[in-house]
């Protein structure tokens, strides 16, 4: 692996028993993380981005199951690794940043002792981690530290609620970050405080980064790269100037019209129809139905990735050289160019 990849990902293919079937959740991903870099990976839900990133975890419910494929950290292949092991990576080596703090934090226990527990578990003494625990309390924004750690969650705003999550996770001291939708809960303004904590603590710590999310808008500030999920695939993977200013892919350029920005004076456009079924995938391109650009053979094949640079790769027919023309709708070049010129501005 190259040493500038910290984590690396191959075919992975994780699936649910349900009634009815087998859902296909994950069906062949693969990207890497480098170190020090924030991969944004960005999909609709159900599109397979939270589970793949469980899957790294090892935290997958109890009716999911890896059918194939690699999760290569460090030289190990976590998809071989037992609880135990896992245990010991998610306390040391990856922390994880949930979607809903209220689910992480048991409500019962005071957020001083909860930071302390990782400490304790890590050798540290409880004096010694209770120092610690105030530390991370002041990196992570809580005013008033000596006084909130012998408070509960409930007496905590739901933005004050995810910097404890934050602060657990950092307790571990970890290499990987991997947040979880960490903002979708939070108010817009609390949003944007908590991004740029993150921010802020990944340059500090040099950490690499995971962020999921359904929202562009949000990851549009903090991604050096970014991942689009459709149907348990990336469909198009990039720099974040790529996918933003050059996208290529017909879900992308939905998501991205369907992005509110504060200049924006055209009806922001929805994406038709519904995601498939994944227990009875289609056969060729999963967003075919749903695709007005869709060519006949998006209804029989699957497209493979195609390469536009050595950073960008897309998976649509219509990067065929045989395939027609066609252009991303004008009303997104529009937006493009508005965010260009926003972007020279700052």
């Amino acid at each position: 692996m190259d040493n500038d990849v910290i984590l690396s990902v191959r075919d992975l293919r994780v699936s649910f028993r349900a009634y009815g079937g087998i859902v296909q959740a994950v069906r062949g991903v693969s990207f890497d993380l480098h170190r020090g870099e924030t991969l944004a990976i960005v999909g609709e839900s159900g599109s397979g981005k939270s589970v793949s990133t469980k899957a790294v975890m090892g935290i997958l419910p109890p009716n999911a199951f890896i059918e194939e494929g690699s999760i290569l950290y460090a030289g190990e292949d976590l998809t071989k690794a037992d609880e135990s092991r896992m245990h010991e990576i998610r306390g040391h080596r990856i922390g994880l940043v949930f979607q809903d703090p209220l689910s992480a934090l048991n409500p019962i226990m005071k957020v001083g002792k909860q930071i302390m527990e990782v400490l304790v578990r890590r050798g540290m003494n409880k004096k010694d981690a209770r120092s610690r625990a105030l530390e991370l309390m002041r990196d992570v924004g809580i005013p008033e530290p000596e006084r909130r750690i012998e408070q509960y969650p409930f007496q905590f705003s739901g933005g004050m609620r995810q910097r404890i999550v934050i602060a657990i996770a950092l307790a571990g001291d970890p290499e990987i970050l991997i947040c979880d939708e960490p903002t979708t809960a939070l108010d817009v303004t609390v949003q944007a405080k908590i991004l740029e904590l993150i921010n802020t603590i990944k340059e500090q710590r040099n950490l690499s980064v995971i962020f999921i999310t359904h929202d562009l808008g949000v990851v549009a500030q903090m991604a050096d790269r970014i991942a689009v999920m459709y149907a348990g695939k990336i469909v198009e993977t990039g720099t974040a100037e790529e996918i933003f200013f050059e996208p290529a892919h017909p879900y992308t350029w939905a998501l991205l019209s369907s992005m509110p920005d504060l200049e924006t004076r055209e009806r922001l456009t929805a994406i038709p129809g519904a995601p498939p079924n994944m227990i009875a995938p289609p056969a060729g391109d999963a967003f075919a139905a749903r695709n007005r650009y869709a060519l006949a053979i998006d209804f029989k094949r699957e497209p493979p990735l195609f390469r536009l640079s050595e950073t960008h790769l897309a998976a649509t027919w219509l990067l065929h050289p045989s395939a027609p023309k066609v252009e991303m709708p004008r009303e997104l070049k529009e937006r493009i160019r508005r965010m260009k010129e926003a972007g020279s501005r700052a």
